[in-house]
C-alpha cells in the first residue's frame, strides 16, 4: 500500500492531542459510566481501549467525539474544550477534527462508494474538484478504487470497512476514532483491517480504537489501556 502523508503539519501543534482530566459521567439512578478518568493521548499514538461491556469504553469514545458531555471534569481534543461546545459547534468540530469508523460501517446504501466517500467533503463545503481528487486518491490507496461506482451492498465486509475508512479520512482529521472496527468481519477481513490501521498509524495518523479484539489491540496499538467500572484498571498508566 502506498504510504499516507501524516495528518499533522509540524512542530507548532501540541504534543498531547486528547486530554481527559478527572472526567466523570453520572447517569440517572447513580450509575457512573466514567469515574474520575484522566487519560492523555499524544499526537501520532494509536491507543486501544479495552474492557468488558459497561466499563465506559463507549462513553469515552462519545466524549471525544462530542456526542456526550461529562458530568464533571474536562475533555480537550486538538486544543478544543469539547465539553463546552454547543450542538452546532460540536457538529463542526466532528467535521473538521474527527474521522469515525464503526462496527457496522454506517455507509449509505443508496449512494455509490464514491458518493459515500465524498459526503464529508460536501458537508464541510470543499469544492467538488478538490473533493473528487481526494476521494479518488483515498480509494486508490485503500485498494477499492475499482468499486467507486458500485453500491456498498455489493461489497464484502472488509471492502465496506475500507470504504468507511476512506470516508473517515476525507477531511484529513487529526484523529481517527474506531469503534469495534473488526467486530462485524470474518477472520480474513479482520486481519486486513488490522493491517490497514497499523499502516495508517505508522504514517502519522493518531488512532483511538475501542475494541474487544485483543488481536487488533496487539497489532495496531502503540499503547493499550483497560477500563473497569469507568476507571483505569489498576497498574495501567494513562
Amino acid at each position: 500500500m502506498p504510504r499516507f502523508a501524516p495528518t499533522f503539519s509540524g512542530m507548532t501543534e501540541p504534543e498531547v492531542l486528547i486530554e481527559f482530566d478527572d472526567v466523570t459521567k453520572q447517569y440517572e439512578g447513580g450509575v457512573a459510566a466514567l469515574a474520575g478518568l484522566s487519560v492523555r493521548v499524544r499526537r501520532g499514538e494509536a491507543l486501544a481501549v479495552l474492557g468488558p461491556s459497561g466499563s465506559g469504553k463507549s462513553t469515552l469514545l462519545n466524549m471525544v467525539a462530542g456526542l456526550d458531555r461529562p458530568t464533571g471534569g474536562t475533555v480537550t481534543v486538538d486544543g478544543v474544550r469539547v465539553d463546552r461546545l454547543s450542538e452546532s459547534a460540536s457538529a463542526q468540530y466532528r467535521r473538521r477534527r474527527i474521522g469515525m469508523v464503526f462496527q457496522f460501517f454506517n455507509l449509505l446504501d443508496d449512494l455509490s462508494v464514491l458518493d459515500n466517500v465524498l459526503l464529508p467533503a460536501q458537508l464541510s463545503g470543499t469544492g467538488r474538484a478538490a473533493a473528487r481528487k481526494r476521494a479518488d486518491e483515498l480509494l486508490d490507496r485503500l485498494g477499492v478504487a475499482r468499486h467507486a461506482k458500485a453500491f456498498p451492498g455489493r461489497l464484502s465486509g472488509g471492502e465496506r470497512q475500507r470504504v468507511a475508512v476512506a470516508r473517515a479520512l476525507m477531511n484529513r482529521p487529526p484523529l481517527l476514532l474506531a469503534d469495534e472496527p473488526t467486530g462485524a468481519l470474518d477472520t480474513a477481513s479482520g486481519q486486513d483491517v488490522r493491517r490497514l490501521l497499523t499502516e495508517l498509524n505508522r504514517d502519522g495518523q493518531t488512532l483511538l480504537v475501542v475494541t474487544h479484539d485483543l488481536a487488533l489491540a496487539e497489532s495496531c496499538a502503540t499503547r493499550t489501556i483497560s477500563l473497569v467500572d469507568g476507571r483505569l484498571a489498576q497498574g495501567v498508566a494513562a
